[in-house]
């Protein structure tokens, strides 16, 4: 399986609409990988807070669109990263789409931790509230977003349903990226799956970001890691080791806590 990561910058200066068209031809050059991959709120940045409300859009809206098509082009599987979604009857979210190599919606998730300690995004948006999972023809992918990584108790209701890969757009900012590498090889360490992990580059309403998006084995080996800046990361890899890994190091069947057992 390939999978391609774009690490995208988001320049200040660059209006949504010419950054939702690059960033699609981007996915078009990706024709052939199996899954692509796009960072969290690419759109409007993600310390960008001030901005949400007004770059909000529908779910089905002028991002959902472009993205499709992209999708349907390249002819792959695409999380489209997330967006700001406005609910005409609710709260903006913290928004990821997952669209087919037909272009459909095929998953979408409302990120569930939000970041900001009674600021920012803890305010401003929804929490979303149910685990979600994909099945793509080579593996399950359970979806979570940014500062969802903290938390190991969503990745392990993601495995529990069937997750065997672990797909998380961020915006991560620099001053914290040892959390992001580290965090990310526990949460396939853990779960005995393989992490993509998609940040974005450049700075975010004067955040600069960490980058280093970051693809994890199940033993926690990191296969591929990019640098700072904008740019691709492309990585084969073979589904099969979760199974095999799950076979020959049988951690998981081994929890108590948490875990539903039959009395008598």
């Amino acid at each position: 399986m390939r999978a391609s990561l774009l690490q995208i910058a988001v320049d200040e200066g660059e209006s949504i609409d010419s950054r939702r068209e690059r960033v699609a031809s981007l996915v078009r050059e990706q024709a052939g990988a199996d899954l692509v991959v796009l960072p969290e709120l690419w759109t409007t940045g993600a310390f960008a807070f001030e901005s949400f409300g007004a770059e909000a859009e529908p779910l089905e809206g002028p991002t959902f669109e472009v993205m499709a098509k992209a999708a349907s082009d390249a002819g792959v599987w695409l999380h489209a990263g997330s967006i700001p979604e406005r609910d005409p009857e609710g709260p903006l979210y913290n928004t990821s789409l997952v669209f087919s190599p037909a272009g459909e919606l095929a998953v979408a998730y409302r990120k569930i931790h939000r970041f900001g300690f009674d600021k920012g995004e803890a305010v401003l948006m929804g929490a979303g509230a149910e685990l979600v999972t994909v099945r793509l023809p080579e593996t399950v992918v359970g979806l979570a977003t940014c500062y969802d990584l903290r938390f190991p108790e969503l990745f392990r209701g993601l495995v529990d349903a069937g997750a065997e890969t672990l797909v998380i757009p961020a915006g991560w900012p620099e001053r914290r990226r040892a959390h992001w590498t580290l965090l990310a090889r526990a949460r396939a360490v853990e779960n005995q799956a393989f992490v993509l992990a998609c940040g974005t580059a450049g700075t975010h309403a004067g955040v600069p970001q960490a980058g280093h998006s970051i693809v994890v084995d199940p033993w926690g080996e990191v296969l591929a890691e990019a640098g700072s800046g904008e740019g691709v990361l492309s990585v084969e890899f073979d589904p099969a080791k979760v199974g095999t890994t799950r076979g020959q190091f049988p951690v998981l069947r081994d929890r108590v806590l948490g875990v539903e057992r039959p009395h008598g």
